[in-house]
């Protein structure tokens, strides 16, 4: 199955999403919700209004969307989920560092983005886990 890359970043005023491998899909948003939403529309127009010679490869068939974030987006979107603290508990990065991250105030650098990365992926892989 193709993979549609969506990059999500925060701007000064919004969120900006935009495909990385498919040409002309571009979305944005006063959320990173509203900027999913609008990239995804975008996706529906471009398959809907176009001949089939004209949409690019990836999205003709059954496609999957992986979602690439800033960390400033990642921790503002996941908010209401992941307190800091939390954060602190599965990453090894201090509260304080955190949300400096998560204001922008600081841009992580690569090892630390990572760290955050690697232990999200290895919470989800240990919720996929769990059976009630």
């Amino acid at each position: 199955m193709e993979q549609v890359k969506i990059i999500i970043e925060r701007t000064d005023d919004l969120y900006s999403a935009y495909a990385e491998n498919v040409e002309g899909v571009y979305g944005g948003g006063d959320t990173v919700d509203e900027a999913l939403q609008s990239v995804m529309e975008t996706i529906r127009l471009i398959k809907e209004y176009n001949t089939p010679e004209n949409v690019p490869d990836v999205l003709k068939g059954d496609h999957g969307v992986v979602y690439k974030f800033d960390t400033v987006s990642l921790l503002s979107y996941y908010k209401g989920i992941f307190t800091n603290a939390a954060l602190e508990r599965i990453t090894g990065i201090n509260q304080k560092q955190l949300q400096h991250y998560a204001s922008g105030l600081k841009k992580p650098r690569k090892p630390q983005a990572e760290k955050i990365e690697n232990a999200l992926h290895n919470l989800g892989k240990e919720l996929l886990a769990v059976h009630l």
